[in-house]
């Protein structure tokens, strides 16, 4: 494997610089789903046991809140399977879940895990010049 101090330095810049915008973009399209569309959430998942001991406190206990709370959402509906076995969520929300809320927590989830492996790569990639 060739090292990355013989790449041209448009190429490592892109390669190391992308995860750090990929996370970016990420928080800022959380923050958006919280500002946005947490009441079409909460009103998505209303006979959720998360949504009903949570509820009244989503999106009002700050930001870094905010950020975990969409990110607890997506995560019940992108993969419910283990949400529904503990409990946390009614699994009649998830079947009638509306099509374009679940696009954008897709692409929320999508964005997280591709900065976190991208960036998992980068970092291997300097480590092992």
């Amino acid at each position: 494997m060739t090292s990355i101090d013989t790449w041209p330095p448009w190429a490592a810049i892109i390669v190391l610089g992308a995860p750090g915008l990929l996370a970016v973009a990420g928080i800022a399209h959380s923050l958006h789903l919280s500002h946005r569309h947490l009441d079409a959430l909460k009103e998505a998942l209303k006979n959720s046991r998360y949504i009903y001991l949570w509820g009244d406190s989503l999106g009002k206990r700050g930001l870094i809140w905010s950020l975990l709370e969409i990110s607890k959402i997506a995560g019940m509906v992108v993969w419910p399977r283990a949400y529904v076995l503990t409990g946390d969520v009614n699994p009649a929300d998830i079947e009638t879940f509306p099509a374009r809320l679940k696009r954008r927590l897709i692409v929320n989830m999508t964005l997280m895990f591709t900065s976190f492996t991208w960036g998992v790569v980068a970092a291997m990639l300097v480590k092992f010049r």
